[in-house]
């Protein structure tokens, strides 16, 4: 699930962070808008791939996850390892950062971008450090612009074993440690050094910092709360498709 070796296949050659870098290798006129779409063209293998979202000016790196209940999932977020820090400000969470290959967020314009095209699913992979795993499922999942700060509109739960963490963060407005639109009187992103949906602090921060111990006590790290309490995360996975390829 967290851990597969992704597959090198024609992509954009363009940098996270950096759109438009080196296009040299990219068709866009054959540019997909999404993992979707490339999955419905007839590819099977999860990999790399350049994507090209409607509204956005050149096409970019993503990684498909072409395995998971049929394939077609766009990936936006990953944590594996800790070798990427999620600290960053607002600027470093819009534009995105990490490697599509391993640890990274994509990018919330972007993430905007691809979630305005069509009608998405969510899917929520996570795993603790004893090799549990489980999903949590929603059928929307979308965006708001950088006016709207990125708010987060999300769809009903309907399933997995992981449970429904993310309903305390539905219609949130993203906040990171210098831009603070969370409901709380802390500054939560501050708190917890990461970019998120915040409300009143925690339910859910998938991006917070990264813990290697596997032990319960409160503290600024990653937590899915519906599934594990106070237990820390080893991995998750952030992914949308298009709703029409539910299975």
């Amino acid at each position: 699930m967290l851990n597969r070796r992704p597959h090198t296949v024609l992509t954009a050659n363009a940098p996270l962070g950096s759109p438009g870098a080196g296009l040299t290798r990219f068709n866009v006129n054959t540019a997909q808008p999404d993992c979707g779409d490339i999955k419905a063209s007839g590819v099977n293998l999860s990999g790399i791939y350049g994507i090209h979202p409607g509204g956005v000016g050149r096409p970019f790196n993503v990684y498909c996850d072409m395995d998971t209940a049929g394939g077609g999932w766009t990936v936006f977020q990953r944590r594996k390892d800790g070798s990427v820090s999620f600290s960053g400000n607002w600027l470093h969470y819009k534009k995105g950062f990490g490697s599509v290959s391993g640890e990274h967020w994509l990018g919330n314009d972007k993430i905007h971008r691809l979630t305005s095209q069509k009608t998405y699913e969510l899917w929520v992979d996570i795993e603790d450090f004893s090799g549990r795993t489980s999903h949590a499922r929603y059928r929307k999942f979308m965006i708001g612009n950088e006016t709207m700060n990125y708010d987060l509109k999300l769809g009903d739960y309907s399933g997995g074993g992981a449970g429904d963490s993310l309903a305390a963060h539905r219609g949130h407005q993203f906040s990171t440690r210098d831009r603070d639109n969370d409901a709380s009187m802390l500054n939560c992103a501050g708190y917890y050094l990461s970019g998120w949906w915040f409300s009143e602090c925690r339910i859910c921060d998938l991006n917070g910092i990264y813990q290697y111990l596997d032990v319960s006590v409160l503290a600024p790290n990653r937590y899915y709360m519906v599934w594990n309490p106070m237990k820390f995360l080893k991995g998750s996975e952030m992914k949308i498709r298009p709703l029409t390829m539910g299975d």
